[in-house]
């Protein structure tokens, strides 16, 4: 039989290890994948260090997937080998009613599968995915500097564009790092006046190529009362990881408002007077579904958005990982199959 080589955490909290395992065949409405990149996000510490209960172990982390498809099990319609597909977070539907793949907002009690955490991702020459999960991937992009969208890029895109803003609103970036300089890019191509907030100017004339129209550097006063002076943000898309930075912006709302939280920071703490007055909202987002990875992908095609990557080969995935939870690398990390 033929053989895949995988990077497995074989239980919470331990070292990813390479392993040589049977080629797995697909079962009913899956594919089998050849990965071609995945990238190393800061959710897969999830698997990695047993964040989540009931995780069951070995198991490969890893939810930013290109590859091709090289085999098909029963019942897979719309599908073929040899055509290319990414994976994200979205794991996959029970399918018994398919209202998860259209809405990620969509709460039932069969709990969506979720890839590099309940059941084997990225990290890997070969994988397995419900259909249900998969996103048809454009040609034109490269697999290694796309794989990010799946994650990152869905993330920043799809809180972006269900933030209530319209083309010429003021919308914020707070932060620019792996989800950051991909929201600059997204803001800027949906038509907003796009201001980047980050702490210090080292990073203000990146932001400015990335397309930020305006600069706030935190450091040197109050990045809230700056975005009032603006006229107030219609949206700020928080992506720090810090509750002091978060909630010091929050204040930049303008009236009808809403900060989108995509950064994780636990406890934050808002002034609730400054929303009530302003008919204000703080509101979380989480990644998407494939077929909202299918729009980030098009997107981002069409409008030449790119993920900025620091590239390891599979082999070295926890040197990947190291250096992704160390908060040194710029911007995303990726693992090259």
């Amino acid at each position: 039989m033929s053989k895949m080589r995988a990077m497995v955490v074989p239980q919470p909290g331990g070292r990813l290890n390479m392993e040589e395992r049977d080629l797995p065949e697909p079962s009913r409405q899956e594919v089998r994948i050849r990965v071609q990149a995945c990238g190393v996000c800061h959710s897969d510490s999830i698997t990695v260090q047993g964040q989540m209960p009931g995780l069951v172990y070995p198991r490969i982390p890893g939810h930013e997937i290109i590859g091709i498809i090289d085999a098909l099990g029963p019942d897979v319609d719309g599908w073929s080998v040899g055509a290319r597909v990414g994976v994200g977070w979205f794991g996959g539907s029970c399918g018994f009613c398919g209202h998860c793949r259209r809405d990620a907002a969509f709460a039932c009690e069969n709990i969506q599968s979720v890839t590099g955490v309940t059941r084997d991702g990225g990290y890997a020459t070969h994988m397995l995915a419900l259909t249900s999960a998969l996103a048809h991937v454009p040609d034109a992009l490269d697999a290694v500097q796309s794989a990010p969208l799946l994650c990152a890029g869905i993330t920043t895109f799809n809180a972006l564009r269900n933030a209530g803003a319209k083309p010429g609103d003021l919308v914020a970036v707070h932060g620019i790092g792996g989800l950051g300089h991909l929201g600059i890019q997204f803001a800027a191509r949906q038509g907003f006046r796009t201001v980047a907030v980050n702490r210090g100017r080292d990073k203000e004339t990146l932001a400015r190529s990335l397309g930020a129209h305006d600069y706030i550097d935190s450091a040197s006063g109050d990045p809230a009362q700056a975005l009032q002076d603006m006229g107030g943000a219609k949206a700020i898309l928080a992506t720090v990881t810090n509750a002091d930075a978060m909630q010091g912006i929050a204040g930049g709302l303008g009236v009808n408002g809403t900060m989108m939280v995509i950064g994780a920071v636990g406890d934050l703490t808002i002034n609730s007077l400054d929303l009530l007055g302003k008919r204000a909202a703080v509101r979380g987002w989480y990644s998407g579904t494939s077929r909202d990875s299918e729009d980030t992908l098009l997107f981002s095609q069409r409008h030449g958005i790119n993920s900025m990557n620091e590239i390891f080969p599979l082999q070295q995935a926890q040197a990947a990982y190291d250096r992704m939870m160390s908060g040194s690398a710029r911007f995303r990390v990726v693992l090259e199959v």
